[in-house]
């Protein structure tokens, strides 16, 4: 059972190890990803399924020829046939998966590949970025009736609406967006993070974050922020990969998700009851306590009576008060100032 939702209703967070190219053309790599996630701390491993055939054409005019970036000078059908995960061994991988107890997911960017996941027992989808506007994969994924997790980079929000929409009319709502910035890294002022709340209140869905910026910041920021479920591209030392460029070592990945999981307990709240150990330091406020013997029947004065930690005597707030007021009995130095020992 693909466990997103008992972890989001259960206000924990849901982690994602991205594989993507990462196995470097190697089985034996990818089931080392595997297992590695799983020691980690991630709930699934996320691949990709398609060919260069299912995403374009063997083309090498300048529409299909990449500028810039970690890609520069392949074209479109040189990087998928480098990057992809042969389908001969997805259904290892998930089998790798279910050994070690951790979820199974991937991004389908065909009907065809909807259909294999399907027979290899699939129980969610992920949607890429650039398939966002890709409404009929949409609709033929969502109406498996399983969990659609669409990560949103470069989406405005009428394109937003219309995936999730797309979802709605194949009667299946259970969806969770990822917020995304589709740069490869993600330089961190083009995060806007502050999008993820927002998401939620517009969308009314479970929103995360596909983080594809450096270190774990990110991550911990958009838990901050609301993010329920954190994506992460991550590799295994000394392999080279057409995504290695900005993806996670294994052992920052496992440092992160500790991280991530410390970032939901510290953003807990509104909450303003006091711990167990605020209770017990109490004990260090500050009171009024007695700094000069006191006699039964003297007037309390700033020569007797003072502000001062521990805090086991009145409030300072009633300092002022109880000057001029006459003791009741005896009162030694160095004792908490109480209300009984007043006239």
């Amino acid at each position: 059972m693909f466990r997103i939702f008992d972890k989001i209703n259960n206000n924990e967070i849901y982690v994602i190890a991205e594989m993507s190219a990462n196995h470097g053309g190697s089985l034996e790599n990818a089931l080392k990803i595997v297992r590695e996630a799983a020691k980690a701390g991630a709930d699934c491993l996320k691949i990709q399924t398609y060919t260069a055939d299912s995403i374009t054409i063997d083309c090498d005019n300048e529409y299909f020829r990449v500028h810039g970036g970690l890609w520069d000078g392949y074209s479109l059908y040189q990087l998928y046939e480098y990057a992809g995960t042969p389908y001969e061994w997805q259904a290892r991988i998930k089998e790798e998966c279910d050994k070690v107890g951790m979820d199974f997911l991937s991004t389908p960017f065909d009907d065809v590949a909807i259909d294999f996941l399907e027979n290899i027992g699939i129980e969610a989808y992920k949607i890429a970025s650039y398939e966002l506007v890709d409404i009929p994969l949409i609709e033929y994924a969502a109406s498996k009736g399983k969990p659609m997790i669409i990560s949103v980079g470069m989406g405005s929000l009428e394109e937003i609406q219309d995936a999730i929409d797309a979802c709605h009319r194949m009667n299946n709502d259970q969806i969770v967006l990822l917020k995304c910035c589709s740069e490869y890294p993600a330089p961190w002022a083009d995060m806007k993070l502050g999008n993820i709340p927002d998401m939620a209140k517009r969308y009314k869905v479970p929103v995360g974050l596909s983080d594809h910026s450096a270190g774990s910041i990110g991550a911990i920021v958009g838990v901050s922020l609301g993010a329920c479920v954190i994506e992460k591209h991550v590799k295994i030392d000394g392999v080279e990969s057409a995504d290695s460029g900005f993806s996670m070592p294994m052992s920052d990945f496992a440092q992160m998700v500790r991280d991530v999981h410390n970032a939901k307990l510290i953003a807990r709240g509104p909450d303003y009851s006091r711990t167990l150990g605020e209770e017990a330091s109490l004990a260090f406020r500050r009171s009024i306590f007695v700094i000069k013997e006191i006699k039964a029947g003297e007037v309390l004065s700033k020569d007797n009576i003072r502000v001062i930690r521990p805090g086991y005597g009145m409030q300072p707030k009633y300092f002022n008060e109880m000057l001029g007021k006459k003791a009741k009995c005896d009162i030694q130095r160095g004792m908490p100032l109480k209300e009984e020992y007043i006239q």
